[in-house]
């Protein structure tokens, strides 16, 4: 039997954890707007005066709301999202171009891998704390909006 005051520390612990990898995810998103930005519009843009390839922060800005808001579901599908920005820093870090565009193209594949770690043990945190009826629940939820999205399809 576990005691009461070890059980309020274990939550009060899981909370904190829980609330600084919001806080990682958060920054490392809006660290990869930034650099999106920066990198295309004024340190190293493909074109000079800058670039039109600056629009790929557009779905990174999306999720943005949902993370704020800690909304399970836009954790889960960030941390698939962030791969997209992963292989084009690794490419673009790796093809040759300018040193700053390279340096930007590091800093990118590291914030994306921060945003993943972050968004990966912030949904294993809040399952684990939800316990495992709340986590049938929310398979059983993926499942029905599985089932209701295939019925839909002609």
């Amino acid at each position: 039997m576990s005691h009461p005051s070890a059980d309020t520390a274990s939550t009060a612990e899981t909370a904190s954890r829980v609330a600084l990898t919001r806080q990682l995810a958060v920054a490392s998103l809006v660290g990869l707007i930034v650099v999106g930005l920066a990198w295309e519009l004024w340190l190293a843009p493909l074109r000079e005066g800058g670039s039109w390839w600056a629009i790929k922060v557009l779905p990174l800005a999306v999720p943005l709301a949902g993370l704020l808001k800690n909304r399970m579901y836009t954790y889960r599908w960030v941390s698939l999202l962030v791969w997209l920005y992963f292989t084009e820093g690794v490419v673009r870090a790796t093809s040759g171009e300018s040193g700053m565009s390279t340096l930007m193209a590091v800093l990118q594949t590291l914030l994306c891998v921060a945003l993943f770690v972050a968004c990966a043990l912030h949904v294993r945190l809040r399952l684990r704390a939800a316990g495992a009826d709340a986590v049938a629940a929310d398979v059983a939820a993926a499942n029905a909006a599985a089932e209701r999205a295939v019925a839909r399809k002609p």
